[in-house]
Parts: C-alpha cells; sequence; structure tokens
C-alpha cells in the first residue's frame, strides 16, 4: 500500500517537475496577503507563526530536491 502510494507520487512529480514549486509561491503569496486581512483569530495567529511562509519554503526545497532527483 505505501509503495503503490510512493510510486504513484513519484511518478505524479516526474511528469510535472516545477509543480512543488509552483505550489509553494501560491503559499508565500498567500502568506504575504494574509498580512492584509483583518486581524481575526485565526488569521491572526497565521500571520503570526507565518505559518504558510514555512510550508511554503519547505515545500520548494523539497520539490528542488525531487525534481532534480527524477
Amino acid at each position: 500500500m505505501l509503495f503503490r502510494v510512493l510510486r504513484n507520487i513519484s511518478e505524479f512529480i516526474a511528469r510535472w517537475p516545477g509543480l512543488p514549486i509552483l505550489v509553494a509561491i501560491g503559499l508565500i503569496l498567500v502568506n504575504f496577503l494574509f498580512r492584509f486581512l483583518p486581524g481575526w483569530p485565526v488569521v491572526a495567529w497565521l500571520v503570526r507563526t507565518d505559518l504558510f511562509l514555512h510550508l511554503g519554503l519547505l515545500l520548494g526545497l523539497i520539490g528542488l530536491l525531487l525534481g532534480e532527483a527524477l
């Protein structure tokens, strides 16, 4: 089961090697846009922790490494 999931993920990334990087850029832009929203509790927490910024950076780095390896 796990082998099949990993195989499907690797085949998908091999077909679309730049997609994780584009998603990472999107997450970083979403994090930037959250700064302009009103200070609702969830939005304030997301701005304070920069969650989408960190997720975008991690996904971008992993996408670069996997894109070159595959």
